[in-house]
């Protein structure tokens, strides 16, 4: 029974984590940069990528502790999107804002690439994890 409630929730709270950083990525983000000046776009931007990281961090561990004596395959890959997320936090947003404010497209191409391809390998892995808990 408890076995079947922990399955149930790590697949509601990572569901809610892959449909959160769907929506914010290729919604949010998308909108904001088509309906705003690229000023306004850039400074609602830096103000939202703080809170979504924590989601993501939170999310992820939260399911991954759900689904830990479920399912341990899902429950690390969910914890490696945490982990990896606060280093998207920590280390690597502050550094695209750095280039950003100081001009360096290049650097800052390469770190926004950088970001962009974590977040989408955090979308597939937690799609995957979906697809498994589903199964």
């Amino acid at each position: 029974m408890l076995d079947s409630l922990l399955s149930g929730a790590s697949l509601l709270v990572t569901a809610w984590l892959f449909g959160g950083m769907l929506l914010f990525s290729a919604g949010f983000a998308a909108f904001v940069f088509k309906v705003l000046s690229v000023a306004e776009a850039r400074f609602l931007i830096r103000k939202a990528f703080p809170p979504f990281y924590l989601f993501v961090v939170g999310s992820s561990a939260t399911a991954a502790a759900l689904c830990w004596t479920v399912d341990r395959s899902s429950a690390l890959v969910l914890g490696l999107i945490a982990i990896t997320t606060v280093f998207g936090r920590q280390v690597l947003m502050p550094a695209i804002n750095a280039a950003a404010d100081q001009g360096e497209k290049r650097r800052f191409a390469k770190l926004h690439g950088a970001s962009v391809l974590l977040t989408l390998l955090h979308i597939v892995a937690s799609a995957a994890v979906l697809i498994r808990m589903a199964s």
